[in-house]
């Protein structure tokens, strides 16, 4: 299954696909949107083309010095080739990309590759590149590394994968990262190397650190109630304004222990959407916390497949 999409902003800006053929008059200002750099290597038309020249046609066309956010698209065959040929380019010309604050790794969608089937790299050195981004994205699990880093300004993490390996998940939790106040995982499934355990997440859960977190997703988990449970004592929950557990295998037992542990009242959202939750236990999250102003997202309620239970759960983003 696959859940993601070509982003539509990023960085609070719109997001754009640059086209070299573009009339330089109708191109936006290169600090009013979020630009795309995407090639298509299967295509038969100008689109087919190394990464390396659609990135210089854009260096060329657009002031780097305005560009605020940039996203990385389709780079060749991103299951042959790794992340670190767009971010080595992208590095490369940190000097000419001053104003850049806001970096995603990996924008492709399944009719390009399927999420597994993106191959990544070392994504941290264009944070040590970049002292001044404030958000950072990837998509994609396979090959990633994250050692532990640190950076200053970074105020948003998000690793969409439909597994993601439990190293990546050690290194961004010992990273120094002051800063950070929106973090988002989307740990998949054993079967696609997502092998982290509840256990893994002890650090974040114990509130001790990212001393300015309030939002937090753990998403796209097969192990969506075990994460429920421990959360419903975590320490990190008071000072959370948003905890998003979406698109994962959430079924009663999971937000029953949500309810039945420490208040819940103080969030302004809670997202539930892709669960498995009966229509009773809808209604007691909602009875429980939209009279206090929560809003409550349990859109996309699902069934197991083949009538199997809670074995018959599955994620929105797997392969």
């Amino acid at each position: 299954m696959y859940g993601a999409e070509h982003l539509q902003a990023f960085g609070g800006l719109p997001a754009v696909d640059f086209q070299p053929k573009d009339d330089p008059a109708d191109r936006p200002a290169a600090d009013d949107v979020a630009w795309r750099i995407s090639v298509e290597p299967y295509g038969d038309d100008d689109r087919d083309r190394p990464w390396a020249d659609e990135f210089a046609d854009f260096l060329g066309a657009v002031d780097p010095a305005g560009v605020k956010a940039l996203i990385i698209g389709q780079w060749g065959e991103a299951y042959e080739e790794n992340s670190s040929l767009p971010i080595d380019l992208v590095i490369a010309a940190a000097d000419r990309l001053t104003s850049l604050e806001a970096v995603f790794v990996g924008d492709l969608e399944a009719e390009q590759a399927e999420i597994t089937w993106i191959e990544h790299a070392d994504v941290t050195t264009l944070l040590a590149a970049f002292p001044a981004l404030t958000e950072f994205g990837v998509r994609g699990g396979s090959g990633l590394v994250f050692p532990p880093t640190k950076h200053d300004r970074l105020r948003s993490l998000t690793i969409q994968a439909g597994g993601l390996p439990v190293q990546v998940v050690r290194g961004v939790l010992d990273s120094e990262l002051p800063a950070l106040e929106r973090l988002d995982l989307w740990l998949g499934v054993s079967a696609y190397e997502g092998d982290t355990e509840v256990t893994d997440l002890a650090p974040l859960l114990s509130g001790t650190r990212f001393p300015r977190l309030h939002h937090l997703g753990l998403r796209n988990s097969e192990v969506e109630n075990e994460i429920a449970a421990a959360l419903a004592s975590a320490p990190v929950v008071a000072r959370l304004r948003t905890l998003d557990l979406s698109n994962g295998t959430l079924g009663d037992e999971g937000a029953a222990a949500l309810l039945e542990g420490q208040p819940l009242t103080h969030l302004d959202d809670l997202d539930l959407h892709h669960h498995f939750l009966t229509e009773a236990m809808e209604q007691r999250v909602r009875s429980a916390l939209e009279p206090h102003g929560v809003r409550v997202d349990l859109s996309e309620r699902n069934e197991p497949w083949d009538n199997r239970g809670a074995e018959g759960r599955y994620t929105a983003v797997s392969e």
